[in-house]
């Protein structure tokens, strides 16, 4: 399978997850469909192109010039470095749509349960898929109000 491919993939399993978070009923099957099915399957993709790419069983398909990435230069050139293929560019991205993935489903459980509407949540999620921390950052300011006032009232 090619890079291409394979981030057109994980695109398609994130943007599911994203419609069913947004769009669907948020049952326990709903939520248990884009945990293991969503979540869990990015994570899997994730583990394998990581263990393939630096095993050197995978082909990186890097950029002319470019060395081979060391896992222990934390600087940015070494970080540079790293992202100077198809598959650390696809490797990088899969990371960050599981983990993106996985704060949208907490936001909307957390805002579901401190009673905020689908409507309310909505920009919150949508800030977080286009860029994470930020709509987590948000909607961590907006619930502390909201958190605050339900453990003043205790446990229903």
């Amino acid at each position: 399978m090619s890079w291409a491919t394979l981030f057109t993939l994980t695109n398609v399993i994130a943007m599911t997850g994203w419609a069913m978070i947004a769009f669907m009923p948020r049952g326990p099957k709903v939520m248990a469909v884009v945990l293991y099915l969503g979540v869990g399957l990015l994570c899997l993709a994730y583990a394998v192109m990581f263990a393939g790419l630096f095993s050197g069983a995978f082909d990186a398909v890097r950029v002319a010039g470019a060395t081979t990435p060391d896992l222990l230069d934390y600087n940015i050139a070494g970080i540079r470095n790293l992202f100077m293929s198809d598959g650390g560019i696809v490797l990088g991205w899969t990371h960050y749509l599981a983990f993106d993935l996985f704060v949208g489903q907490w936001i909307a459980k957390d805002a579901d349960h401190k009673g905020f509407s689908r409507m309310a949540q909505l920009p919150f999620l949508f800030a977080t898929l286009m860029a994470g921390p930020i709509g987590l950052l948000l909607w961590m300011v907006v619930r502390e109000r909201r958190a605050r006032a339900t453990a003043r009232r205790g446990p229903a």
